[in-house]
């Protein structure tokens, strides 16, 4: 699987971002692609914020070298090539919600007219092939768009967005390797070698920031190269497994709907209890809160490849310990309510500690 050819786009890709960053920060700052700082942010200072142009500048170098510009895969390039027009428009002019879901809304249905859809599930102990007949179309719709978006999630300090979907990436080219799939593994060899080396521009503290123009990219390659391994039959845990590489996302908005639901809050009302924000209120410093998360991206990781080879019944146990370690933080690190910490309280019950 891991041959020469791939080995060369990898460090094509990884050096061409290299290269090309300085360069993008410097055009970021002349056409005014910049973050600046406000009471929800973190940084304290004006940002250049087009990053997400250099790992795709690296991802089109490795594309070339890896030869897959020979595959049939145009529709997938073009629909990237769209994503990072709206990335980059809304890094300059901060495009409304609206616009940018229409935009994606409009790349995940050209994905899914070129026949790259999810056609039937299979439920163990249930049914053995269920059609999903048209509900296949808006179903890997929702599939694209909702990965597309759920690293700009997280894309709150230094270098988050860029290790999680770097830790995220890795699995599925372990997973892909595994399974004999040399497409999804180039491919996720590619973006991995263009994140990973924009990582040192963008680690804390940042010179760079990915923007909408990154998170946008790096969702859509996840939610392609996860749809590629899905194609055409899924069973209802494998469909799990890209969900849970991207438990850290997950878990954090998953979390902040609960908490605005039992706060009697907007569910897209902006507050400052994500994850991230959290564990810094513990007193963690900025780089130390992004390498736990980092270490929850690598758990959430090895739960997905567990549940790949696992028996039915392992992924069960599997899927139980995770739901209770990922509750058991949100409880610690207090990402919810107080009324909603069931465990904690349970704890405290039965070892009579306040």
């Amino acid at each position: 699987m891991l041959n020469l050819q791939n080995i060369l786009a990898f460090v094509a890709s990884f050096i061409t971002v290299l290269i090309a960053t300085p360069f993008v920060i410097k055009l970021a700052l002349k056409i005014g692609a910049t973050d600046k700082p406000n009471k929800r942010k973190v940084h304290q200072s004006i940002m250049p914020r087009l990053g997400g142009l250099a790992i795709f500048i690296g991802v089109f170098v490795g594309f070339f070298v890896s030869g897959l510009y020979t595959q049939r895969i145009v529709t997938i390039s073009v629909g990237a090539c769209l994503i990072i027009i709206i990335g980059i428009l809304d890094d300059l002019y901060e495009l409304s919600a609206k616009v940018k879901f229409a935009g994606q809304l409009v790349v995940a249905c050209l994905i899914v007219s070129s026949g790259l859809k999810i056609d039937f599930l299979t439920i163990p102990f249930v049914v053995d092939r269920m059609d999903l007949g048209l509900f296949s179309y808006p179903l890997t719709v929702f599939w694209i768009v909702g990965i597309t978006n759920a690293i700009n999630l997280i894309d709150g300090l230094d270098g988050l967005a860029a290790g999680v979907s770097s830790i995220g990436i890795a699995a599925l080219a372990f997973l892909a390797a595994l399974s004999g799939k040399g497409l999804i593994f180039t491919l996720a060899l590619i973006v991995l070698g263009s994140t990973l080396a924009f990582l040192f521009y963008n680690f804390h503290p940042a010179k760079i920031f990915m923007g909408d123009t990154g998170a946008l990219f790096l969702g859509y390659c996840i939610s392609v190269l996860s749809l590629l391994g899905l194609y055409k039959s899924v069973t209802l845990f494998s469909i799990i497994i890209p969900i849970i590489i991207l438990g850290v996302p997950v878990f954090d908005t998953t979390f902040a709907i609960i908490r605005r639901i039992m706060n009697r809050q907007p569910i897209g009302a902006p507050d400052k209890s994500h994850l991230h924000h959290r564990i810094m209120a513990l007193g963690l410093s900025h780089r130390n809160t992004v390498l736990i998360i980092y270490c929850f991206g690598i758990l959430f990781s090895i739960a997905a490849i567990l549940l790949e080879s696992a028996t039915l019944w392992v992924a069960l146990i599997v899927l139980v310990v995770l739901f209770i370690i990922v509750h058991i933080i949100a409880e610690l690190v207090g990402i919810v309510s107080e009324r909603n910490k069931a465990f904690l309280r349970m704890y405290r019950k039965l070892s009579g500690k306040s």
